[in-house]
């Protein structure tokens, strides 16, 4: 008894713990380069997987248009309990009685039952036609528009990604500013100390290293946060133990050919573009549609029955007698005159198609500004760049002439403070800068379509 009640409790223990560990989050941990966090986002993404389940709808949607025109069968089962039968009055003499009188007589049985399949088939029809037409032309676009977020959640990787690095390198430098300000501040106040400095001094460099602390603690937040906010876009638990093994000025270097801009720009190639046809040739479908109302609809079918008539319910016994029954027919549906109801449906959808070529000429030109306004803004973020670089050299230097004037008493506290300031401002303009460099690279493949088509 002892022995079996310590396996009862082994027993309890191991499922339990078996349950908790099932119950238990289990943080994952991923290691990305730019490239392999694309492609894992392309397959795991929110978005990329609802893009999927669109194009999957789209197929069955196409189905559902062409199962119309084929082949239906229709089964059908009755049954019916007359439990007031209807009375017929019918002429005395006709029943053996007094002529002027009249006799009430009952027809039929009180239950019957019958089981019925057609057979229907559409053998012309103009709105099936164009209904084909139209599941094709939506596949046609739940296509392009899973295309589209593709390319949407390419550029919001590199950006996240990108926001990312610039989050972390952020952290490094105000560390490291934090450092050399504390490092500056204690022997500061140490001279101080020694009467060999005024308060002042001490004073303008504790401002500027509580505001460094302060930045500092708010850049560790927003670290966590912008890596959380990159979990979220490639479709991981934003709480998932992420590394990046890309760094920031390599992906900026590599992002600075400019060959991207002497690539022939392609109206067709823009998925916009191709979104903005498919809308008009929505329209164009719909003014067919309402066109070939006007034509005549033809169909045919065939049915097979069977029945059976009884005063009582013996539908289900082997003796029951059951009467066959067959039709095989057809049905030309002819629109003669709709009091011009349809002339005002096709135009309304003649006039809508008018507007959506309207609308298409005017897509055509804001794709065309978009990429011109897209490589300017690439080019110029290059030469941001290149310019904050020359900036920081020199803000270094004039912080460092500084540092070494201020030592020997050459210069005050305020103007080492306003060396600093604008050498902490420097590098984060630099960052920005590598940062800017990337999103305007992506924003210009993204209208170029790059990552879909070899042009």
């Amino acid at each position: 008894m002892k022995n079996n009640f310590w396996l009862i409790c082994l027993g309890w223990l191991f499922t339990n713990f078996a349950i908790a560990q099932q119950q238990s989050p289990v943080s994952s941990s991923y290691s990305f380069t730019l490239d392999e966090a694309i492609e894992f986002a392309l397959e795991n993404s929110y978005q990329s997987i609802n893009a999927r389940r669109d194009v999957a709808k789209a197929l069955k949607r196409k189905w559902e248009a062409t199962a119309d025109g084929l082949p239906q069968i229709d089964g059908l089962i009755d049954y019916q309990n007359q439990l007031k039968q209807p009375v017929t009055l019918i002429p005395g003499e006709v029943a053996g009685g007094e002529p002027g009188t009249f006799v009430p007589v009952i027809f039929g049985v009180k239950q019957q039952a019958s089981l019925t399949a057609t057979l229907s088939q559409i053998i012309f029809d103009g709105s099936y036609l164009v209904g084909i037409e139209a599941a094709e032309s939506f596949l046609q676009y739940n296509d392009d528009l899973e295309e589209k977020t593709k390319l949407e959640v390419r550029k919001s990787v590199i950006n996240a990604y990108g926001s990312v690095l610039v989050s972390q390198e952020n952290v490094e430098i105000l560390k490291n500013n934090e450092a050399t300000l504390e490092k500056n501040y204690l022997e500061t106040k140490k001279i101080f100390e020694n009467g060999l400095a005024e308060e002042e001094d001490v004073e303008q460099l504790q401002i500027t290293l509580l505001e460094i602390k302060n930045q500092l603690s708010n850049a560790e937040r927003l670290k966590k946060i912008s890596l959380q906010m990159f979990n979220l876009t490639i479709g991981v638990d934003v709480n998932s133990n992420t590394v990046l093994s890309d760094q920031l000025e390599n992906l900026a270097m590599k992002n600075m050919d400019q060959s991207v801009t002497t690539k022939p720009f392609i109206l067709e190639n823009n998925i916009d573009y191709r979104l903005s046809y498919l809308l008009t040739e929505q329209t164009r479908l719909e003014l067919k549609l309402e066109r070939s109302r006007a034509l005549p609809r033809l169909t045919a079918f065939v049915n097979y029955g069977t029945s059976a008539f009884d005063d009582d319910f013996v539908f289900f016994e082997s003796d029951t007698r059951w009467f066959q029954s067959s039709i095989l027919g057809a049905s030309l549906n002819i629109p003669i005159f709709s009091s011009l109801r349809r002339s005002a449906r096709t135009q309304q959808a003649k006039i809508a198609n008018e507007q959506s070529n309207t609308d298409f000429l005017r897509a055509q030109q804001e794709i065309q500004l978009q990429y011109e306004t897209a490589v300017s803004d690439y080019k110029f973020s290059i030469e941001s760049y290149e310019t904050s670089k020359k900036n920081l050299a020199l803000a270094e230097r004039i912080e460092n002439k500084n540092q070494i004037k201020y030592s020997e008493g050459l210069a005050t506290s305020f103007e080492l403070r306003q060396a600093q300031l604008q050498l902490y401002n420097t590098q984060n303009v630099v960052l920005n800068a590598m940062l800017d460099i990337i999103n305007k690279r992506a924003e210009l493949e993204n209208i170029l379509n790059t990552p879909n088509n070899n042009n």
